[in-house]
């Protein structure tokens, strides 16, 4: 591991790791509670995020000879995610970098009613992103409606995977994971 994926593993583990007894979002109990909102949205942990991140990505890309376009995925965890790794792309490759935009839950009211807002087109290759996973549900809500729209998702990218089912969930629908961390790499 760099020495900047420790950084962010350490950074993770003071702000964003606690340890008790939590009900998460899917109804479920567990012994631990990520919220990588508090690392993401930390100006060191986002440029951390963002370099780490896409130095991940990109090695990832090239193993499996890949492009994509564009990342984004479900308000509001994988917003600070896409857009510091979209930031470290323009730092890293500024004639084409990725472009980055958000999923809503639902589509907006008013307006012009998108439910994916930023910069999506119909047609590109997409990284899609959430901050932690667990059950899967809110990263396979964004490929639904990514998909919908006409984009085409290459791989989930995620900072935390809680190695509790949503990996294989959305590797169930042909679209690799690629965590930066997982629960073994923060608690051994």
């Amino acid at each position: 591991m760099s020495s900047l994926a420790e950084q962010l593993k350490t950074l993770l583990l003071e702000k964003s790791v606690r340890t008790g007894e939590f009900t998460l979002a899917s109804g479920k109990k567990s012994d631990l509670y990520i919220d990588c909102r508090l690392t993401a949205l930390d100006a060191l942990g986002a440029r951390l995020i963002g370099t780490v991140g896409f130095e991940k990505l990109t090695a990832y890309l090239s193993e499996n000879n890949l492009t994509v376009d564009a990342i984004g995925g479900m308000t509001m965890g994988a917003d600070p995610v896409s857009l510091a790794i979209g930031m470290e792309s323009g730092v890293k490759n500024p004639a084409s970098p990725l472009q980055v935009f958000t999923v809503r839950k639902e589509p907006k009211g008013h307006g012009r009613g998108r439910q994916i807002e930023g910069n999506f087109a119909e047609g590109q290759s997409i990284v899609v992103v959430d901050d932690v996973i667990t059950t899967g549900g809110s990263t396979l809500q964004a490929i639904d409606v990514i998909e919908a729209a006409g984009g085409k998702v290459k791989l989930a990218l995620v900072l935390v995977d809680r190695e509790e089912g949503g990996r294989a969930a959305i590797e169930a629908r042909g679209i690799p994971v690629l965590p930066l961390y997982t629960r073994s790499d923060l608690l051994g």
